[in-house]
């Protein structure tokens, strides 16, 4: 199994006490963590979740359902939850992570210790965005057009329309998704949830993010961040979730 695993969590006696399992926004893939592992800071294993339809899953069809994704996910990644761990989801990830750890709660589980959503609307409120992307005849030049931030799309694929065409038809399963998974009303976590937004995102405002304050009935912390949607790419926010697991999840004292 674990077959969703960008890394695998290292074996034996020496594998950190906490993990951090990570879930890409939407048209990304786990290389969107790239370099987390060195700034999250000691004791944690970073661990990226590749959805299909993407890098070494290319072949595989992308998720638009969303109950299917969950129990997939749940069966795939439940031999990781035996010790202390947490969630990160950015954007797409933030809904993916959510979802699931309300799946886990309600299954009977051991939940996350806390989760941690960035440049996410707070699944209750509407998504302009993803209304805009759903509506039928949608072109991709009006779809790269609708995530026209500073930072969304990079130059790289602006310059190589090919790659771009490529990537278009896993980012529209990916909106669809999103669609489906804000679709059901939820009960609010039982854990600590930290919701952070970029102060220059022009999709998702600050306010939208920190509706997520709705979604637990534990302590919630908001932080925003430098830059726009996908700050999840600068130095600041690994730290920041660094910081805010060593606060949620204090390792064990020895001696």
């Amino acid at each position: 199994m674990l077959r969703y695993l960008a890394t695998r969590p290292t074996a034996g006696g020496d594998a950190p006490a906490r993990r951090l399992l990570c879930f890409h926004h939407a048209g990304a893939g786990a290389m969107t963590f790239a370099g987390w592992r060195q700034r999250v800071g000691a004791g944690v294993a970073v661990l990226p979740v590749r959805l299909p339809g993407r890098e070494s899953l290319l072949r595989e069809a992308p998720f638009t359902d969303a109950d299917r994704l969950v129990e997939e996910l749940t069966e795939d990644l439940g031999p990781l939850l035996d010790v202390p761990y947490a969630f990160y989801g950015h954007s797409l990830g933030a809904l993916v992570a959510h979802r699931l750890a309300l799946h886990l709660v309600a299954t009977g589980r051991r939940p996350p210790e806390v989760v941690l959503v960035g440049a996410c609307p707070a699944p209750h409120l509407p998504s302009l965005l993803l209304e805009a992307a759903a509506r039928p005849g949608v072109s991709d030049e009006q779809l790269v057009g609708l995530l026209a931030d500073d930072d969304s799309v990079p130059e790289l694929l602006l310059g190589r329309p090919e790659w771009l065409r490529a990537t278009l038809p896993t980012l529209r399963a990916d909106l669809r998704l999103a669609r489906r998974l804000r679709s059901v009303p939820s009960p609010p976590l039982p854990c600590p949830l930290w919701a952070f937004a970029g102060r220059d995102d022009r999709m998702v405002g600050v306010s939208e993010v920190r509706a997520w304050e709705r979604c637990t009935s534990s302590r919630f912390h908001f932080r925003t961040m430098p830059g726009a949607h996908f700050f999840v790419r600068g130095r600041e926010l690994p730290l920041a979730v660094g910081a805010a697991l060593h606060a949620e999840m204090p390792l064990p004292q020895v001696g």
